[in-house]
């Protein structure tokens, strides 16, 4: 969300991009998949994992004096342009790789025989944030069963707390350190919290083990967590790349600020096919570049990854910054045109639209 945390005494020293060593293998080896619903121990605080400081009373202060971001007049009356084309979903096998953007950061990913949603967000509106502009791309009763779902962080837009509850609470929930807590309060008996470069895998139910699992890997990203006054930095925060077994791999990035983390992701994880990535929420810029990509940032990190293509999200559903409605999209065309990379690897959905992984 774009709201930033209060002024806090300790913070990171951001950690500078790494150089490979020439004795550093291309792609470093992947770990082992850790047990599902592990129950485990993890520090009071991940504030060393920021590699931005939080702002300060000076910035805070600017944010007071100039008051909400938001768009002008002018920057909302796109709002009826925006692009919304709410269709069935494509039939899926297990062979089958397939994404349907619901709106924002929640996506419905099929993949190895699985239907995963990351950071589902079925509400009408968030916590002190105005109503969605655009109506949830897929109805809730038209969704297939749910096999899995990936939590990015516990920020209101990403985890909704009315949408979880419509959720079987055997339902397979993938975590970030620290927030299992908050899902097992709720009931959730099969919650999988893992920190970054770790991984779990999942089987579909049925396969009878014929066939390897969905690997879902934690891997960083350029933010921070809060859910209330006390919680600051409670909890990890990051993004998740899911291979199916055919080594197939979609990365859906979360929230998050450009930086050196993309570089690294694609030298662990070589050959992503698909890159889900937030390009809108990004002005003012000195309020939100630490946290939030804009248009040109999410292209450049698509690069970073090595990714074949990329699907923008994270725009064009809830007003959390100033930049107009329309704006993130025409930017993002123009960017990755001056690129000059292929028009048919930029998945540019309608909310509501799907693309199948040929």
């Amino acid at each position: 969300m774009t709201q930033r945390p209060e002024s806090t005494t300790g913070t990171a020293t951001p950690e500078p991009p790494a150089v490979p060593s020439p004795l550093a293998p291309a792609h470093p080896p992947l770990a082992e998949p850790r047990p599902l619903a592990e129950r485990r121990v993890w520090p009071r605080t991940f504030h060393d994992r920021l590699t931005a400081p939080l702002p300060g009373l000076k910035a805070m202060a600017r944010f007071a004096r100039e008051g909400s971001v938001r768009p002008t007049r002018d920057g909302l009356a796109d709002i009826p342009r925006l692009p919304c084309a709410p269709a069935p979903l494509p039939r899926a096998d297990a062979r089958t790789v397939a994404v349907t953007w619901a709106g924002h950061a929640s996506w419905v990913v099929r993949i190895g025989g699985l239907t995963v949603l990351t950071d589902p967000v079925w509400s009408r509106r968030i916590l002190g944030t105005p109503a969605r502009i655009t109506p949830v791309g897929v109805a809730w009763e038209d969704l297939p069963r749910i096999d899995a779902v990936v939590i990015s962080h516990n920020h209101y837009d990403h985890l909704d707390a009315p949408t979880v509850r419509r959720l079987p609470r055997d339902t397979p929930v993938f975590v970030p350190a620290g927030l299992a807590r908050w899902f097992h309060r709720r009931r959730f008996t099969r919650v999988t919290e893992l920190d970054w470069w770790e991984a779990a895998e999942l089987r579909p139910e049925g396969s009878g083990g014929r066939r390897p699992g969905v690997r879902f890997d934690f891997v960083p990203a350029h933010h921070w967590s809060k859910r209330s006054l006390t919680d600051t930095c409670r909890s990890l925060w990051g993004g998740w790349v899911l291979t199916d077994p055919d080594g197939r791999r979609v990365y859906f990035a979360g929230d998050t600020g450009y930086g050196h983390w993309f570089s690294r992701i694609g030298r662990r994880h070589p050959g992503i096919d698909l890159a889900l990535l937030p390009i809108g929420a990004y002005d003012p810029r000195w309020w939100l570049a630490d946290v939030h990509c804009d248009p040109e940032e999410a292209v450049r990190a698509c690069q970073d990854l090595g990714a074949r293509r990329m699907a923008p999200m994270h725009w064009g559903t809830f007003v959390l910054s100033a930049e107009p409605v329309l704006e993130p999209l025409t930017r993002v065309r123009a960017a990755w045109e001056k690129a000059g990379l292929p028009r048919e690897d930029l998945w540019d959905l309608p909310v509501g639209a799907s693309r199948v992984l040929e």
